[in-house]
């Protein structure tokens, strides 16, 4: 009887001590989960945050999207907003007023040459934007003259749109240029027919009393090749001008698309605003 009670008792002390041993593994477990980051290192600029501080706020998941192929664009981030979903160009605007007249084919749409610029209805501050282009094939003309188009952000600042695969031009007037300004770092063009890539990140300039406190800045890679590294915009871009920043324009504006007068070919176009660290 003796022994029984022993071995019960054992039995017991041993359920508690597994019991405890649960116990404080979940409880590590949990102030581990508890304890991200750290309270005791120095301070950020700012004096808000701490280095490795666990209490700031965690970044907001986006799902990526998919890379295009020659023959399909692809998916967009999740929370990018698309200008065009190979349907209707219901999100453009006529730049001088009116419905967008440029037309809509299988996935993409084209300049009809006398028609005019388009633009966003919507106007967008600092963004990430993606587009493509293809140029027409067979080329036809030569410098400016072949497969001419631009890219204007907030409708002021060209990255130019040409078709440079064996075609000389000025250098800060060839594709990948900020018009006027700012020759592209490389020549990065793909042959016509093809379809090519802009992946463009802006920050527009920053007025106040009429003043440029900021300017404005743009990185562009084409083809998955950087051509514009967090270049500064010296102002509005143009024809033989020396450029200068219009501050009337504010801090947002349209995507505009130029129509000079060849039938240059977009789809897959899409924006993400770019929002601060909360």
């Amino acid at each position: 009887m003796k022994r029984n009670s022993i071995i019960v008792l054992g039995f017991f002390a041993l359920v508690a001590a597994v019991g405890l041993v649960i116990f404080q593994t979940r409880t590590r477990g949990q102030q581990q989960k508890e304890a991200i980051g750290y309270e005791d290192t120095p301070m950020l600029p700012g004096g808000k945050w701490h280095v490795h501080d666990g209490r700031r706020p965690q970044p907001p998941i986006v799902t990526p999207g998919t890379f295009s192929t020659q023959q399909t664009p692809g998916e967009p981030p999740s929370d990018a907003i698309v200008l065009f979903d190979s349907k209707d160009l219901s999100k453009w605007q006529s730049a001088k007023g009116g419905p967008a007249e440029w037309k809509v084919e299988d996935g993409y749409f084209e300049v009809v040459p006398g028609t005019g610029d388009i633009e966003t209805r919507e106007k967008f501050g600092p963004i990430q934007l993606h587009l493509e282009w293809s140029e027409p094939t067979p080329p036809h003309g030569s410098s400016q003259g072949r497969g001419n188009s631009g890219v204007f952000l907030q409708g002021q600042y060209e990255i130019q749109v040409l078709d440079n695969y064996h075609n000389i031009t000025y250098p800060d007037g060839q594709a990948g240029a900020v018009y006027g300004q700012h020759p592209p770092l490389v020549n990065a063009c793909r042959p016509p027919g093809e379809w090519q890539t802009y992946d463009i990140a802006f920050t527009p300039a920053i007025f106040q009393g009429g003043e440029v406190t900021m300017p404005a800045y743009v990185t562009v890679f084409q083809n998955g090749v950087l051509v514009q590294n967090h270049t500064e915009i010296w102002g509005s871009t143009g024809h033989r001008i020396f450029p200068h920043y219009k501050p009337e324009i504010g801090s947002t504006g349209p995507l505009l698309l130029q129509d000079h007068h060849n039938p240059v070919r977009y789809r897959d176009i899409w924006i993400r605003e770019i929002k601060p660290v909360p």
